[in-house]
């Protein structure tokens, strides 16, 4: 059913300066919270504040529907942090036949990276280096015609080659040119293609919540979901420990691993995903994602990959992960060695566990297929209905969250007959990018590190900073690239409410733990600040 007829306001709709804002911020959560116990019954209750669940009030609040989304953590807490950042194309889809998979992964990269978040995601080389002991001559045809199958994929998104530039085959200076910290004995070059990478997957993530809110959505973190319905959910903030029950014309579970416990019908095999964060001069800066085989296998890799502060994350493995879901998976010690071997194979030096200055793991949510290897398991994603009438989505990918959103609102509309528009957001720009309403052209002068994470809002967070902290344009922390503005951003404009939140998700320099004990006294001092202006 479609309407384009207007929506009266959603119950705990943004009110005064916050309606038609992208703001998120403490008392904008006391406001909407404080609505919602007015009573009243929302269109739609999003659990689950990762890409996919902030996907999901994205798309529903800008079809007109009354949405909120509430999240027991904080916004990208679970698994969309942990990523390799990269938006795949969907090339190892095809080495393994899944087809359809792969089709759609090229075609939602193609809209991330041309319209709703260009700002926050660029053209990554992929360099397979051609070393006789990593790749037989058979093996390097392989993946020669598996990038041109990549191209095709491409071609058939329609994404430009200015966006993605074609494979090419690149001579050994280019290559060590490319990833410095390749080994030169043997070298014959290397296949070069091209993938999408985020500049940070929080960050996406951030932009999706803020451009729902803009929409209408209500959102609201440390707000925890229990006794969930298809028709309802009680609701308690954590902060506070005061509970309502909403009431709601349809529920989506977005909760990723964590399913299961909102919908017991749900049954998931979780796979655990580990990278190593290195110094990039560990690896002579490399401009390239390092792209290693590992061995015994046609369709895995194990990446060196370019990341923001200065650092190359190595990743990934894929392993089983039984048992309750941690808060914060922990990589094991034998992941690190496979990684650490692996990479190795490529390397003039060998990197040991003293180069080694963090890690983290993320569990991916898979459907359970039953036996067979977690790497054999489909990454297509699926939306269930479960006999209590909750809308669950699970499986799918970070690149292709737009789509999972779509599907399950789609689903919701249908079954609940719901008024809403035809989706949209294929077309719509993320707050930061280019074509976003409230963009501005990037000051002269801003560090290229801010540019890099908020885009056309660049201008934005650099008055909000000026406006509540000293020395805004200063880093937060000697060898820390990121300014004492953005900050002061991530309280007043991003939803962060404690320190934790602006360090481990909206900067990410939580990802090694001195530079957080490094930053963590100026954080506190700055998030104390805007918390009182």
């Amino acid at each position: 059913m479609t309407s384009t007829a207007a929506r009266p306001p959603a119950a705990g709709a943004p009110l005064g300066p916050y309606a038609g804002t992208a703001r998120l911020d403490a008392r904008r959560r006391g406001l909407e919270l404080d609505a919602l116990s007015g009573g009243g019954a929302v269109d739609l209750l999003v659990i689950g504040g990762g890409v996919t669940g902030a996907g999901v009030a994205l798309d529903a609040a800008s079809r007109g529907l009354r949405t909120v989304l509430v999240e027991a953590r904080d916004l990208a807490f679970g698994t969309s942090r942990w990523s390799s950042k990269l938006v795949h194309g969907g090339l190892r889809y095809l080495a393994s036949g899944r087809i359809g998979v792969a089709r759609e992964s090229a075609v939602e990269r193609g809209v991330l990276m041309t319209t709703t978040a260009p700002h926050l995601v660029r053209a990554l080389p992929q360099l397979v280096p051609l070393l006789p002991e990593l790749l037989s001559p058979a093996q390097a045809a392989l993946v020669r015609v598996g990038f041109h199958a990549g191209d095709a994929l491409r071609l058939g998104a329609r994404t430009p080659g200015t966006v993605l530039p074609r494979m090419r085959r690149v001579d050994a200076d280019r290559a060590r040119r490319l990833a410095p910290a390749l080994k030169a004995d043997g070298l014959r070059g290397a296949l070069v293609a091209h993938d999408g990478q985020l500049v940070d997957d929080a960050r996406l993530v951030v932009a999706l919540a803020r451009t729902a809110a803009q929409y209408g959505a209500t959102v609201l973190t440390r707000v925890r979901a229990e006794e969930v319905t298809g028709g309802s959910a009680r609701l308690t903030d954590t902060l506070t420990g005061q509970s309502l029950t909403l009431a709601a014309h349809a529920v989506v579970n977005a909760t990723g691993v964590w399913a299961g416990e909102v919908d017991r019908s749900i049954r998931l095999r979780p796979s655990r995903g580990t990278h190593l964060i290195l110094d990039a001069a560990a690896l002579g800066h490399p401009t390239a994602a390092l792209t290693v085989p590992v061995p015994g296998s046609t369709s895995r890799f194990v990446f060196a990959l370019p990341q923001q502060l200065g650092r190359v994350a190595v990743g990934l493995t894929d392993e089983d992960a039984p048992g309750p879901i941690p808060d914060e998976p922990v990589p094991t010690d034998a992941e690190l060695d496979f990684l650490l071997d692996t990479v190795n194979g490529a390397l003039q030096t060998a990197l040991t566990r003293a180069d080694v200055r963090g890690a983290y793991a993320g569990l991916r949510p898979l459907i359970d297929t039953g036996g067979g290897s977690t790497a054999d398991i489909s990454r297509r994603h699926a939306v269930l209905e479960s006999p209590s009438g909750v809308v669950t989505v699970v499986g799918g990918k970070l690149t292709t969250y737009r789509r999972m959103a779509e599907d399950a609102v789609d689903t919701a509309v249908r079954l609940r007959g719901l008024p809403a528009r035809a989706c949209w957001t294929a077309r719509l720009p993320l707050v930061g990018a280019p074509a976003h309403r409230d963009s501005r052209p990037v000051p002269a002068g801003t560090p290229a590190s801010l540019a890099a994470r908020h885009g056309g809002a660049s201008r934005e967070v650099l008055a909000v900073g000026e406006a509540l902290v000293p020395a805004a344009a200063d880093r937060i922390a000697e060898g820390i690239d990121v300014t004492r503005a953005e900050i002061a951003y991530a309280v007043t404009r991003e939803g962060a409410l404690d320190a934790s939140d602006v360090l481990d998700r909206r900067t990410r320099i939580g990802l090694v733990a001195e530079d957080a004990e490094h930053a963590r006294a100026a954080v506190e001092e700055i998030v104390a600040g805007c918390r009182k202006a």
